[in-house]
């Protein structure tokens, strides 16, 4: 029999390690890295965006691995290749080796963070996978709170290619015996589901459509607001000390929507949460470009997000069903990935050009557009 908490723990706290000393490393170490290589702080940020771009393209790949293979193999394989990829771009002193050094971790991510972890919960647990989900994006809602103070501290005493190496080795001496160790080897695989018709799963192929297209529009506005949300709170008049302050309460306000979660969520369809998450995230918007204090729209988005983690894994298992979860999750992260990584790029002329009330009803639509494929999913 499987320990649930023991797994959720594992797991949690392995995501919360991986996703600190990946995904955060641009925003403490791309600036000394730039002053190093005397290139852009922008053209240092385009690996990163290269890495979210080489996960999305791979992730149905390891969405169909998992569910055959189980996800102890996968996640163990995804720190060797991390580590690599650290490796590499701790070593190399070139823009090339650069880019490639993040196109090998963005792999490694794929087969590592979230989508990966819920896949391998779904394969593991079934149905009963939610509450382990929940547990799971509730720890690792702590990553930032991790990684940037980490980062900036390594950055500052050693330089950021030491702080990358140490990041490699955390990967190999940390994460890989947790994952070895505490995260079983699945059972068989289970069988396809009956088709049945007259409900969301007798039409899968547009239900998928749907759900693809809310989670890439949710994933686009998340990346926008996490690289530009500074410059949008300043364009709104906000000084850069409540700007800071604003932006910070995101990750609690995130980490405060899994807690309630946590204890009340199990009650809640996972179709009511992720309509009240999508309601909100323009919300937040809104009161942001009516006047209210910039914390306000900082803790109504961040509470809009922290839910939609958490959507990220449960609702296609509620849609969907457990068989053949991690490669449903593989396949709608593909789309939401690529957007992650092109979103901030594509709009940063608009935040150049336009009032940031503009931009701020912009991603207001896109939001309600995401509420509107979210209904269609659930007519």
């Amino acid at each position: 029999m499987i320990k649930t908490r023991r797994l959720t723990i594992a797991i949690g706290f392995t995501q919360t390690i991986a996703w600190a000393t990946t995904y955060y490393i641009p925003a403490t170490m791309a600036g000394a890295a730039a002053a190093e290589f005397g290139a852009s702080r922008a053209l240092m940020l385009g690996g990163f965006s290269l890495a979210l771009l080489v996960t999305g393209l791979i992730s149905p790949w390891v969405g169909r691995r998992i569910d055959r293979l189980g996800g102890r193999g996968v996640m163990a394989m995804s720190t060797l290749i991390t580590a690599a990829g650290l490796t590499l771009m701790a070593t190399g002193h070139s823009i090339p080796l650069w880019y490639l050094a993040w196109m090998i971790t963005g792999v490694g991510m794929a087969m590592g963070l979230y989508d990966a972890a819920f896949g391998t919960l779904g394969r593991l647990l079934g149905n009963e996978a939610r509450p382990a989900i929940v547990g799971v994006t509730l720890m690792a809602g702590f990553a930032s709170t991790v990684g940037w103070p980490l980062g900036t501290y390594l950055v500052g005493h050693f330089g950021w290619r030491e702080a990358v190496a140490a990041y490699a080795v955390i990967q190999l001496l940390i994460i890989l015996p947790i994952v070895l160790i505490w995260v079983p080897p699945p059972g068989p695989a289970l069988p396809p589901p009956p088709p049945k018709s007259g409900d969301v799963l007798g039409a899968a192929p547009r239900a998928f459509t749907w759900m693809a297209a809310h989670f890439m529009l949710r994933q686009a506005i998340s990346s926008v607001i996490s690289v530009h949300a500074l410059v949008l709170l300043a364009g709104m008049g906000f000084g850069t000390a409540e700007s800071v302050a604003a932006a910070a309460l995101i990750g609690p306000a995130q980490v405060g929507s899994r807690l309630i979660d946590w204890f009340f969520g199990r009650k809640l369809n996972p179709m009511v949460a992720a309509l009240a998450s999508s309601m909100l995230l323009p919300a937040s918007m809104l009161v942001l470009g009516a006047g209210l204090p910039a914390f306000v729209f900082t803790l109504i988005y961040g509470i809009s997000n922290g839910i939609f983690t958490i959507n990220r894994g449960t609702l296609p298992l509620y849609v969907f069903g457990p068989s053949g979860y991690a490669a449903m999750v593989g396949r709608l992260a593909m789309p939401s990935m690529i957007a992650a990584s092109l979103a901030p790029t594509l709009i940063a002329p608009l935040i150049s050009a336009w009032p940031a009330n503009w931009v701020l009803s912009l991603l207001a639509a896109l939001g309600m557009v995401a509420l509107g494929c979210l209904l269609r999913l659930r007519r």
